[in-house]
């Protein structure tokens, strides 16, 4: 079978085509059985993974906005698939970023190509469960270089699909390391996923490590002080989740803008929607790649442009417009297989998924009428 030619533009009929096929099979998937491995491969084959990497690494050599416009677009497709794929990416990213050459030989090029799926495990370093006095991943280091691992990554998704995936483990010295675990390795147990309230066909499940021995050539960074930081293929960061908020409200945009010829009460709703969500991507992308040395303000706009403030506006707009759309479909909306409802339930992802507590508080603040600092 002939592998589809490697997307290059964003304009290239083969990247409408993609949106199109993600977007007729995004109805499938509704649980952990039903996993997306057709449309992951086919966004591996089209060179999907390729587009957030240099060409010395493989890549396209897109900059960082153009990026973001691809995910928010294959997003308002199908999220579900789209959000496996940003953990796939963020794989091929951390390993492309390595200093190690031999875990880079190991896994990229299979990776980038879709004969192998990758994913991570490293919220519990950034935001899920850093509360905790004990890391729940833990590593000790070897006689030769290696680790040892042993613990739970909690949620890293597709686990039960992955044929590596780079954790974040942390020492007792306080170090942290990245490292590129095979998931046929002894001690590896991965969770079949999760069903959750949505995106439960992402298979988004605990990852056990019993004991786990892994050798020099598998750390991708690390052990170090803040292994997050350490440059080793971060990407795009924050903005990405925010990306992916607004390609699933430009979706529930879609639907009111179509409701809205056969019932024009509706045409001012979905055309202030539109123009809302129209700012905000704008302002996203210029955040992405920032004209000039003030990265937190756009001059045009005025509008702050730090990832926490698009992020929490992304929050606010996916819920309204998800909403929206849902009031206008009436009672269909309400049944289950009605792609409203499936957004609805969606963009509650948004509010659990790599939520800094900051925004989660003015969420919550909101919602109960009150200010910031009252809540403190």
């Amino acid at each position: 079978m002939t592998s589809p030619p490697v997307i290059t533009r964003l304009s290239a009929p083969e990247f409408g085509s993609l949106c199109d096929d993600l977007a007729a099979q995004a109805s499938l998937w509704n649980a952990p059985e039903h996993w997306p491995g057709g449309p992951i491969h086919q966004c591996a084959a089209s060179g999907a993974l390729r587009w957030t990497l240099s060409s010395d690494h493989g890549g396209v050599d897109w900059p960082p906005d153009r990026q973001l416009l691809a995910y928010q677009r294959l997003a308002q497709a199908d999220l579900t698939t789209t959000f496996v794929l940003t953990q796939y990416a963020g794989a091929c990213r951390r390993i492309a970023g390595s200093q190690n050459t031999a875990v880079r030989a190991q896994h990229l090029e299979a990776l980038l190509s879709g004969d192998r799926f990758g994913t991570v495990g490293i919220s519990h370093l950034t935001t899920s469960r850093r509360h905790l006095d004990r890391p729940i991943l833990s590593a000790r280091q070897t006689d030769d270089g290696g680790l040892i691992l042993s613990g739970v990554a909690p949620w890293v998704t597709g686990a039960a699909h992955a044929e590596v995936i780079v954790l974040g483990a942390k020492l007792d010295d306080g170090r942290e390391a990245l490292v590129a675990v095979p998931t046929d390795l002894p001690g590896v147990h991965c969770g079949p996923g999760v069903s959750m309230i949505a995106l439960s066909a992402s298979c988004t499940d605990m990852v056990r490590l019993d004991d786990v021995v892994v050798s020099p050539s598998m750390i991708v960074a690390g052990p170090v002080e803040d292994v997050m930081k350490t440059g080793s293929g971060g990407g795009t960061g924050g903005l990405q989740t925010s990306a992916l908020a607004l390609g699933l409200a430009a979706a529930a945009i879609d639907f009111l803008a179509d409701e809205s010829v056969a019932r024009p009460d509706l045409a001012p709703i979905a055309d202030q929607l539109q123009r809302e969500c129209d700012a905000q991507l704008d302002n996203l992308l210029a955040a992405a790649n920032p004209p000039g040395e003030d990265q937190h303000l756009q001059p045009e706009t005025k509008i702050p442009s730090d990832p926490m403030a698009i992020r929490g506006r992304a929050n606010d707009l996916v819920m309204r417009c998800t909403q929206a759309a849902m009031t206008a479909a009436k009672g269909a909306g309400f049944v289950e297989g009605h792609p409203v409802g499936r957004w609805c339930r969606e963009a509650l992802f948004f509010l659990v998924w790599s939520c800094p507590q900051p925004i989660a508080q003015n969420h919550l603040c909101n919602l109960a009428g009150v200010s910031g600092d009252t809540a403190g």
